[in-house]
C-alpha cells in the first residue's frame, strides 16, 4: 500500500447537506427551518428559553455577589525570587519592589499589590517593600536575615 492509495473506510465520511439547493434536493426553497416564524429566519438562536417552561436561570435562586472593593495581588513565590537572583536579573543590594520585579519579569501586570507565598527555597538576604506575604513566607525570609516592609495604607 502507498500514501496516494489510503482511503477512508466505506461509511466513514459524509457528505455535507447542502441546504436551499432546490426542491430535488429535499432541503430546497424554506431550508429545513420550517414556514415563516422566528425560528425560520437568519440570526435566530433562542438561548435559555424553554418553551413556555420556567426556565432555569429563573427557577434557581441568586446567589453570592461581586465586591466592587476586592483586592486582587500578584502572588509570587520565593523559589522564583531565588531563581532570579541566581540568573542576576535581580538586584538584592536595594530593596525589592514592585518595580524590581517587573523589570526582572517575575510579575506582568502590576495588580493592587504584590504578595509573596513560601513556594521554594530563598538563600539570599533580600528587603522587600511589598503588600504583603504568608506567614511561612516572612518565616523564611527573616531566618536568612532579609525582612519584609509593607506600607500601611494596605
Amino acid at each position: 500500500m502507498k500514501l496516494n492509495e489510503l482511503r477512508d473506510h466505506e461509511g466513514a465520511t459524509k457528505n455535507r447537506k447542502r441546504i436551499g439547493r432546490g426542491i430535488g434536493s429535499g432541503t430546497g426553497k424554506t431550508g429545513g427551518c420550517g414556514v415563516k416564524g422566528q425560528k425560520s429566519r437568519s440570526g435566530v438562536s433562542l438561548n435559555g428559553f424553554e418553551g413556555g417552561q420556567m426556565p432555569i436561570y429563573r427557577r434557581l435562586p441568586k446567589r453570592g455577589f461581586k465586591n466592587l472593593f476586592a483586592k486582587t495581588y500578584n502572588e509570587v513565590s520565593l523559589g522564583r525570587i531565588q531563581l532570579a537572583v541566581d540568573a542576576g536579573k535581580l538586584n538584592i543590594e536595594k530593596s525589592v519592589d514592585v518595580a524590581a520585579l517587573k523589570d526582572a519579569g517575575i510579575i506582568r501586570r502590576f495588580k493592587n499589590g504584590v504578595r509573596l507565598l513560601s513556594d521554594g527555597e530563598l538563600k539570599s538576604k533580600i528587603v522587600f517593600n511589598i503588600s504583603g506575604a504568608s506567614k511561612v513566607a516572612r518565616t523564611k525570609i527573616e531566618k536568612v536575615g532579609g525582612q519584609i516592609n509593607v506600607p500601611e495604607s494596605i
